[in-house]
């Protein structure tokens, strides 16, 4: 899991009273914060989250580096009753940067998320001065990541926001995600999209599919593997992917057992001697089906006569033994004869 020390600037702006978002835009940024910050101290309990307004009178920092959700809520809260003004993208991101580097903690890495409701206005639409500022946290090693949402999704093909984390980006640590209102929840697209991936132990390419954000949105769709979320339930996610894994190789190795049986099989027909030349009586290989019906008969007829035959054998049997008896007894009658005539003289 990775070891990191975030920056999290939300949005503040007037923008964030829109409904679009249920109940409002900033009731969903700040569910989405609470998401992100748990996701983070879960993942590593080495992480450190800090948080900051970019609208209002000026960029501010609530929270430098906490590990404690009441210190993030408490900033939530200050923030909301401080909805107002226009959003500087380009000083809140310097700001947190000089945050960061006053870490504690130097093994950990560094990382902004930036939540973009509203409109970019000033140098943050400036394509250039986005640029150059993405230059330079890059030569600092600072991860940047930014949500589109509301008022900050940008139309058309060319987006300032894009092209920024373009330039920001190091090994593809850095990504863009663009939430379009709908039924779905703000903090559902964040946590199933590539910037909590690495926290939630997904390997890269499997966050969940994005919400019509278009090319390069990253957002995900809040349908989790199997239905489960698995920061809320880690133990039941394991145990359904498990059970995946293991239907899996049952049916490999019922397809490798099935195939070994096949191979034997194939092996003893190929090596079956060739039959001997058919008698005159088999049917001809080139026989018409009318032949062949005929042929058939003709054995069924044979075959009857075999039949008949051997019970007129049988029946022949029994008459050669009632002859010999009679045989006997008319020589037994002859002798007894004999032996009266004899005895007579």
């Amino acid at each position: 899991m990775p070891l990191e020390a975030t920056m999290m600037i939300i949005d503040n702006s007037e923008f964030m009273r829109n409904g679009d978002y249920q109940p409002t835009r900033f009731d969903a940024q700040s569910d989405a914060v609470n998401t992100v910050f748990q996701t983070k101290i879960d993942s590593n309990p080495e992480n450190t989250v800090g948080l900051m307004t970019m609208a209002g009178k000026g960029p501010e920092v609530l929270v430098t580096h906490s590990k404690d959700v009441g210190q993030i809520l408490q900033g939530i809260h200050s923030a909301s009753q401080r909805i107002a003004g226009s959003s500087d993208i380009p000083t809140a991101i310097n700001i947190a940067q000089l945050a960061l580097k006053h870490r504690q903690n130097k093994n950990l890495r560094q990382r902004i998320i930036v939540f973009v409701g509203s409109p970019l206005e000033g140098q943050g639409a400036d394509e250039k001065s986005m640029v150059k500022l993405a230059k330079k946290l890059k030569k600092n090693n600072v991860a940047v990541d930014v949500v589109a949402f509301g008022d900050g999704i940008e139309e058309g093909e060319k987006s300032v926001l894009r092209t920024f984390v373009e330039s920001v980006t190091s090994g593809d640590n850095s990504h863009l995600v663009s939430v379009p209102a709908g039924t779905h929840l703000l903090s559902d697209a964040v946590i199933s999209s590539a910037i909590l991936a690495a926290d939630r132990g997904l390997p890269e390419g499997m966050e969940d599919v994005p919400i019509g954000g278009g090319e390069g949105s990253g957002a995900g769709g809040g349908q989790f593997e199997f239905g489960v979320d698995p920061t809320l339930d880690p133990e039941l996610a394991m145990a359904l992917r498990m059970s995946m894994e293991e239907e899996q190789a049952r049916q490999a190795a019922e397809a490798a057992a099935a195939a070994r049986t096949q191979e034997p099989a194939a092996t003893s027909t190929s090596s079956a001697p060739i039959p001997a030349p058919a008698a005159a009586s088999t049917v001809p290989a080139e026989a018409t089906d009318d032949e062949e019906e005929a042929m058939l008969k003709q054995a069924l007829a044979m075959s009857e006569e075999e039949e008949d035959v051997e019970m007129d054998e049988h029946e022949g049997d029994g008459d050669e033994e009632m002859s010999e008896e009679e045989a006997i007894a008319r020589a037994i009658e002859m002798s007894m004869q004999a032996q009266q005539e004899e005895e007579k003289k």
